[in-house]
């Protein structure tokens, strides 16, 4: 059994609790309080993780830290299909691989801003502002190429992969830290995209899209 070391209100989290229902994958789900009580800096979760970060993946006694990394485990793993996760492709796995460093790029950032607004953390919030912005101008370039060349996904061809689950989060999140996607108009549509995907389920903050609320309106 899979079982993912969880705080409901972290992307990185997050970004796993969607790629398994996506898979789908089942797991249980051990919550790790982040805030206020910092748990995940406690005895018990250094054991797991000594950098005392989440999230924290045990798939049968194989424990793994760092999102991105278990996004790669997961999909390498239980994708029959390859798609998510192309292997069998060089320069499309290549890619996929530059967008989850890219990801990690996100997490200094937009998540940063986010931790000093939400939480309080001791982060110059204006400094990561302005990093987001910048990777946020990349992505929403990317993406807007993408939408003319292929389906509008990260990488080329016509599925999603792990790299558009690894950045999604904390594009959507990145109004709690004060940076507005209103000059980001590809980066919106394919939030859009990725909420239609089968199998998306949401976090707080994260709302279904629109065509999956009308769709469960009573007829």
């Amino acid at each position: 059994m899979i079982t993912l070391y969880d705080y409901e209100l972290s992307g990185n989290c997050y970004k796993l609790r969607l790629m398994m229902s996506l898979l789908p994958l089942p797991y249980e789900r051990v919550e790790v309080e982040f805030h206020p009580a910092r748990a995940h800096k406690q005895e018990a979760f250094l054991a797991l993780n000594p950098l005392g970060q989440l999230p924290v993946l045990d798939d049968d006694g194989f424990v793994l830290r760092d999102a991105q990394a278990i996004l790669g485990y997961l999909a390498a793993r239980y994708d029959a299909s390859r798609c998510w996760y192309p292997t069998d492709d060089p320069r499309r796995l290549a890619e996929v691989n530059m967008w989850l460093a890219f990801a990690d790029g996100m997490t200094g950032t937009a998540s940063a801003a986010r931790l000093a607004e939400v939480f309080g953390y001791d982060i110059d919030a204006d400094a990561a502002r302005s990093g987001a912005h910048a990777l946020f101008r990349v992505l929403d370039e990317r993406l807007w190429f993408a939408e003319r060349e292929d389906d509008g996904w990260l990488c080329a061809g016509a599925r999603p992969t792990i790299a558009d689950i690894a950045c999604f989060p904390y594009a959507m999140l990145a109004e709690e830290g004060g940076i507005s996607l209103i000059d980001y108009p590809a980066i919106r549509r394919w939030t859009d995209r990725v909420k239609a995907l089968p199998g998306f389920v949401v976090m707080a903050g994260i709302f279904p899209g629109a065509a999956a609320i009308q769709s469960n309106k009573p007829s």
